[in-house]
């Protein structure tokens, strides 16, 4: 596949695509589980997950709006293509052995509009996971977890709590 998408300078670069690098919000559990799916998969295009708006997102792509990455799954090609929305998750798909028929139905005019389906209820729920972390704090059930309030995700074991200031274990339990 010869893909073209707009490059960081803004202008239209066709170009093979040999590698992919998707920035994802690290602190959203659904794009934490999305990219460990995606790591899982057998790749034809090697897929590189960047956590947006990190230093090393900022580093290696100056020219984004990175405030934007984390509203929006981004995914920039080897040669400064940027895909973003929809497009983002045909190209992620194109990159994968098993589903690179899913990507090329899904670019078609109206499997565009079924792209932009999923990706609209994506947002929808990250929304709402988001709205109640802010109203009711991290909680167990789906909420959102942050960093900054002491939660740590392992793939092997999940979502770990440890209250601020209590990182060598000697807080008294509740």
């Amino acid at each position: 596949m010869n893909a073209t998408g707009t490059t960081a300078t803004g202008g239209n670069a066709p170009a093979p695509v040999r590698r992919l690098t998707v920035l994802y919000d690290a602190e959203c559990s659904l794009c934490a589980f999305l990219r460990d799916w995606l790591l899982r998969q057998p790749q034809l295009v090697p897929l590189e997950p960047v956590p947006a708006g990190s230093e090393e997102a900022r580093r290696r792509f100056p020219g984004l709006d990175h405030g934007a990455t984390l509203d929006e799954i981004t995914v920039v090609g080897d040669a400064g293509q940027v895909y973003r929305g929809p497009a983002a998750w045909v190209v992620t798909l194109w990159a994968l052995r098993e589903h690179r028929p899913l990507a090329h139905r899904l670019s078609t005019p109206s499997g565009a509009l079924l792209a932009k389906g999923a990706v609209l209820a994506a947002a929808k729920w990250r929304g709402a996971q988001a709205h109640r972390g802010q109203r009711g704090g991290a909680q167990w059930g789906g909420q959102m977890y942050r960093r900054a309030d002491g939660w740590s995700y392992a793939p092997g074991t999940g979502w770990t709590h440890t209250a601020p200031g209590c990182s060598d274990g000697s807080c008294a339990p509740r």
